[in-house]
């Protein structure tokens, strides 16, 4: 049955005011903050029927209501309102990544740092697998006389570099020759083409082959089974700052399941190209007994390719319009990185937005 625009706003009005409070929503409530037209008796009977239809509880006969997993789905599918950043908001996304981030796993770091920051939730972010990454260039840069950096240049941008002991007296032409002939090994090739055993070239010039190594290792590193390992998790203790995990065996749970990162695999991969994801209640249940909660991720990407995703992990009462506002425009900044990475820009942001609070 179709909810009428009255018992919408009322729904929207108790979800709202519990996000804010954590305590439930009297009629009285609702009729001075939010529908000063209707009458206390209206409004009851109106939450009433939302508490039949399954939208509300009330946990004592006294009390007002708080919204089940049930209302919390629709007042994100057509409810919420929606979120500008304010300036400081901004200010602090730009804090993160108007500097030069060249490596993936740096972009998964500040974008899991500045998500935890900003909605005082515990965040996570998970690289995609990205062995479809193209390899474009290698480069051997010498540091001392004995060692050099290892650079890997994909479509993606830099993957990950790595210092190399080479030995004694290393000069530049050496790392000319070495840069042209790796480059010549692994160019226009993707990362799974190069990691299948039958396309690892068997014999390397020797002189070559600690460098030939190297870059195997690193882009090893970025296939599916070790990424698993790089989730990265940003403030796990603000879980035990929220009402709802207050209890001494839900903080315990819910603690747990973060610290066996791997579990989180399954509830962070979006295999529906959809660019957001909202999973409430038991939509992501990852083990039995787990405490409700909700797992709001958004997919990022960088020149058109897939990076991994990034959200925020807590209680099913959480600031959805604010978190997705946060989501939303990283993932405009996330996708200008390589063309503006490092430069300070004082323009308007990626999407216009801004609050004058």
């Amino acid at each position: 049955m179709g909810l009428s625009g009255r018992k919408e706003k009322i729904l929207q009005a108790v979800v709202d005011g519990y996000i804010n409070s954590c305590e439930p929503i009297s009629s009285a409530e609702i009729k001075e903050r939010h529908l000063p037209a209707l009458s206390t008796a209206t409004i009851r009977n109106e939450l009433a029927a939302l508490e039949e239809m399954g939208y509300l509880v009330q946990p004592h006969t006294s009390a007002g209501r708080i919204p089940t997993a049930e209302a919390y789905r629709l007042y994100v599918e057509r409810l919420m309102p929606k979120r500008k950043l304010t300036r400081s908001e901004l200010k602090t996304v730009k804090r993160y990544f108007n500097r030069k981030i060249t490596e993936l796993d740096d972009v998964l770091k500040s974008t899991a740092k500045v998500i935890s920051e900003i909605t005082n939730l515990t965040s996570v972010a998970y690289a995609q697998d990205i062995n479809d990454a193209v390899i474009q260039n290698i480069k051997i840069v010498k540091v001392t006389d004995t060692t050099a950096l290892v650079i890997i240049v994909t479509s993606l941008g830099i993957l990950k570099d790595a210092t190399l002991s080479l030995g004694e007296n290393v000069d530049d032409e050496y790392c000319k020759s070495t840069s042209e002939f790796i480059t010549g090994i692994f160019a226009q090739r993707t990362i799974s083409e190069v990691l299948k055993p039958k396309n690892v070239i068997k014999q390397v010039k020797k002189e070559y082959e600690q460098v030939f190594k190297t870059v195997l290792k690193i882009l090893k590193s970025y296939s599916h089974e070790e990424m698993i390992s790089d989730i990265v998790l940003e403030g796990s203790a603000k879980i035990l700052e929220q009402p709802e995990y207050a209890n001494l065996q839900k903080a315990k749970a819910m603690l747990e399941i973060l610290d066996a990162k791997e579990e989180l695999v399954p509830v962070l991969k979006n295999n529906d190209d959809m660019n957001l994801s909202i999973k409430i209640g038991k939509d992501n249940e990852i083990r039995e007994g787990m405490p409700e909660c909700a797992i709001v991720t958004a997919s990022y990407s960088i020149n058109g390719v897939n990076i991994g995703q990034a959200g925020v992990i807590g209680p099913i009462r959480m600031d959805y319009p604010k978190v997705i506002s946060v989501l939303d425009y990283i993932g405009k900044t996330i996708n200008m990185l390589p063309e503006h990475a490092g430069e300070s820009s004082d323009g308007e942001e990626a999407d216009g937005s801004h609050s004058d609070e």
